[in-house]
């Protein structure tokens, strides 16, 4: 944990401590402003608590495993040379596939030949040979 996170963290949990004593000490037997005062106190420790928190699991480099919350985002481990020079690739990428959609025209479809094709199957049976073939205790 660094300073500034250690800094966040300790007075948080100072705020909270004064804000509890001014509630549940001195609030309930002077005045209404000082409650208020104990209760704003103890919710700016609290906020200051958990961003101190927050702000220290963020910069966290340790591998644990199977905790998605400790691990950094994956793709922002670039320094700026290598992502000057990404950018550069996708930029020449994007103006190769721009103008290769400029410059080729589509290209025609094949025409279907004005003929078929020879049939190259036998002939269906006719009508009659189908119903002289079959066996009339088959007809209904």
């Amino acid at each position: 944990m660094t300073v500034h996170h250690g800094t966040l963290f300790c007075l948080g949990v100072i705020l909270m401590t004064v804000g509890g004593v001014m509630v549940f000490g001195l609030g309930t037997l002077h005045s209404v402003p000082l409650f208020l005062l104990g209760i704003f106190l103890g919710l700016g420790g609290v906020g200051l608590l958990i961003s101190g928190l927050c702000m220290a699991m963020k910069n966290l480099q340790a591998a644990v495993p199977g905790h998605f919350l400790l691990h950094p985002r994956t793709g922002t481990r670039f320094n700026p040379q290598q992502a000057v020079a990404i950018q550069r690739r996708l930029d020449r990428i994007r103006r190769e596939m721009s103008a290769d959609s400029v410059s080729s025209s589509p290209e025609p479809e094949p025409s279907l030949p004005s003929t078929p094709p020879p049939w190259t199957m036998e002939p269906p049976p006719s009508y009659d040979t189908v119903m002289k073939s079959q066996d009339p205790s088959e007809q209904l």
